[in-house]
């Protein structure tokens, strides 16, 4: 790669595509912004939780990252280790290792499903962290549809109809919300399933569901959800996953084959790896920052999003690792950089949130902004509207905004998307049983 005075930005998250969008426009010559994210998408993922419902379609919830940058130089790239005296980055791009060097360095990265803080949720529960996730969740659904239409035993059938959801935060509430409109929807296409054969679980160690907003919505929330046949267990903490259901702390045993899993998160492995050969500073798997997100010990580093510890000066608290934050924070790293690039004092972040919003269902949502409380559709509206003030170009937004309109008016779609390829179509089709459907070593009548 050629040579250069770049600030190159590491993560192609919210923070990320903020920060390269506010400094291309204000970065004196001769800098430059270089974005390096392993994917060339960035993922809205509060709104995984409705591709997993079908009420949006994959590529709703993500955007190229080329369409966000008009200025910078992205490179598709895995960043596999840090030079900081050589001020260089190895990666791994589609064209091999190269080495970029950089002036300064910006760590905007996410973090990663942790499935190890309870036993067996590693092997048998499904996370929802990434588009993919949200895809296999979707198929694994309507496989156990088409299993139960296939099973005699009443035991069994009950269990394939069973999905848990463990944890009660946004993402909890959302995927369940959404699970058991899904599943309310589809059941009539399947006309051997029973509406008494599906149930969804949701469990929390909390007292109160959505512990991040306001109590009274929170509350409001487990009730909508139990209005709903939706099982709502709080002070529920699941100690082992099995692969047919979940095990709670004080005994109870849930049958259920599916589990879904939305507690947890671990740093990504470049923060550990970094922390052990340069000491990089890190507190409970995020990197420390200065009040300005500068990295102490390193002058040219600098972390925001969900990887950085960032005190909020406004709350006199870290910041919660949620969007709104880390957009926050990418505007004022931003211009604590230019600030430094032209020898002027920093500014430490400081900002007040102005609310919060999750979906509880299809066309159902909570919401608190700047002190008033919306629920139902309005919330559920401003969520939507929320997303698509994000979106890149024009063009775009009004397609998007066309195809939502268009499916709040028909059925939500069952197609089980299996991606095969053409040198697959034997394994799929023989006598190999796809991932996730039961096995029994003797054939049944159907």
């Amino acid at each position: 790669m050629e040579t250069g005075k770049n600030i190159v930005i590491v993560g192609g998250g919210f923070a990320g595509t903020t920060l390269a969008q506010a400094l291309e426009r204000r970065l004196p010559a001769p800098y430059r912004v270089v974005l390096i994210s392993d994917e060339s998408f960035t993922t809205f993922n509060p709104m995984l939780a409705e591709v997993v419902g079908a009420s949006v379609f994959p590529e709703q919830v993500i955007v190229p990252i080329r369409q966000m940058i008009q200025h910078s130089r992205f490179i598709m790239a895995t960043v596999e280790d840090i030079d900081y005296e050589r001020r260089t980055i190895r990666g791994t791009t589609l064209a091999g290792t190269r080495e970029i060097p950089f002036e300064h360095l910006i760590f905007a990265f996410g973090t990663r499903a942790n499935l190890e803080l309870v036993s067996g949720m590693k092997e048998h529960a499904l996370p929802l962290k990434m588009i993919g996730d949200a895809m296999f969740i979707r198929n694994q659904v309507l496989r156990r549809l088409a299993c139960i239409e296939l099973e005699s035993d009443p035991a069994i059938r009950r269990r394939l109809g069973h999905f848990i959801v463990v944890g009660g935060g946004f993402s909890g509430v959302e995927v369940a919300g959404e699970l058991a409109d899904y599943l309310h929807s589809v059941r009539h296409f399947y006309k051997l399933v029973r509406d008494e054969e599906l149930a969804v679980t949701i469990l929390h160690d909390g007292n109160r569901l959505l512990p991040e907003m306001p109590e009274a919505l929170g509350v409001m929330t487990a009730q909508r959800m139990a209005e709903r046949g939706i099982d709502v267990r709080l002070g529920a903490r699941a100690s082992r996953v099995g692969a047919q259901g979940v095990t709670l702390q004080d005994g109870e045993f849930l049958s259920g084959s599916t589990v879904i899993c939305t507690i947890g998160t671990k740093p990504n492995p470049l923060i550990e790896r970094l922390a052990a050969r340069i000491a990089l500073p890190v507190e409970r798997g995020r990197i420390a920052t200065q009040g300005d997100m500068s990295v102490p010990g390193f002058p040219v580093f600098w972390a925001a999003g969900d990887c950085a510890l960032v005190h909020n000066e406004a709350t006199d608290q870290p910041s919660p690792p949620t969007a709104q934050h880390a957009v926050a924070q990418a505007h004022q790293l931003a211009d604590n950089l230019v600030r430094r690039l032209a020898g002027r004092q920093t500014r430490p972040f400081a900002f007040v949130a102005k609310g919060t919003m999750a979906t509880i269902g299809h066309m159902k949502g909570v919401a608190s902004i700047y002190g008033i409380r919306l629920t139902g559709l309005p919330a559920w509206l401003l969520w939507r509207a929320f997303y698509l003030s994000r979106i890149p170009t024009l063009g775009r937004k009004l397609r998007i905004f066309v195809e939502w309109s268009w499916s709040m008016f028909f059925p939500i779609d069952i197609t089980h998307l299996r991606f095969t390829r053409s040198n697959e179509a034997d394994e799929i089709n023989g006598h190999v049983p796809p991932r996730g459907m039961p096995t029994d070593a003797s054939a049944r009548k159907l």
